[in-house]
């Protein structure tokens, strides 16, 4: 029975950092995303302001 338990723990724990590696990758690119389209839009706010 402890051996069902150390697996079912093990896979679940496995689980749980997949998906934390996921969504640190995910925050990254989407910062990095959100840090270009910043950087257009003020390399571009001579032509936007009269």
């Amino acid at each position: 029975m402890n051996e069902k338990l150390y697996r079912t723990m093990k896979v679940s724990g496995a689980g749980n950092i997949v998906i934390g590696i996921i969504s640190i990758a995910l925050g990254v690119a989407g910062g990095i995303l959100l840090i270009i389209s910043g950087a257009k839009l003020l390399s571009s706010k001579k032509d936007i302001l009269l």
